[in-house]
């Protein structure tokens, strides 16, 4: 793993882009014992409004705390979005993208002008469907993050966010193992 990321998420206020830049950030930190820091910009957001989220890694502490980053990857939770705002803001010129859709890789390429980046595509939605009853993009998105940057392996990412869920206390182990599923299968099924 290189010792220094800079990870944006876009989705929407309910998602789960906040709690997924944390979850990584701490993951990280206990995992990969480097600093990690995971943050959010928004306000008093609504369901639905958009939402922009921030995890940093390094190697040295992170003293800078500014939503200015040039990202190495970009996470899009919620694809409607690359219409309302300039995702690939400040994204690198070998930057990665992640993005939660049903179509496949070449339309989005095409649809949305992401011919000088590394696109990925997944159905976190519907992931998260099938395992949690609910779209909430977050776990699945987190799993095929680990695939594309080779973060963790499928067990250990998918067995560090469930401890980290129990650590919070505020989950039912139906809702756990769910997350634990969908990590899963997003990591498989990122193409």
């Amino acid at each position: 793993m290189s010792k220094k990321m800079d990870i944006r998420w876009h989705g929407r206020a309910g998602q789960g882009a906040v709690t997924a830049a944390k979850t990584l950030a701490e993951l990280i930190s206990q995992e990969e014992g480097i600093y990690a820091q995971g943050f959010a910009v928004y306000g008093a957001e609504k369901r639905g409004a958009p939402v922009v989220a921030f995890t940093r890694v390094n190697d040295k502490p992170i003293r800078d705390h500014s939503e200015y980053m040039e990202p190495d990857i970009v996470l899009i939770l919620d694809p409607t979005l690359m219409g309302l705002i300039d995702v690939k803001e400040g994204l690198k010129k070998d930057g990665k993208v992640i993005v939660n859709t049903a179509f496949d890789k070449e339309e989005v390429v095409k649809e949305l002008g992401l011919e000088d980046y590394e696109v990925y595509v997944v159905d976190a939605n519907k992931i998260s469907i099938d395992t949690l009853g609910r779209a909430i993009p977050n776990t699945p998105m987190i799993g095929a993050l680990a695939k594309v940057t080779g973060l963790f392996s499928k067990e250990d990412v998918s067995k560090g966010v469930v401890e980290l869920l129990e650590e919070a206390g505020k989950f039912p182990e139906k809702i756990m193992e769910g997350n634990r599923k969908a990590i899963e299968i997003a990591y498989e099924e990122v193409k």
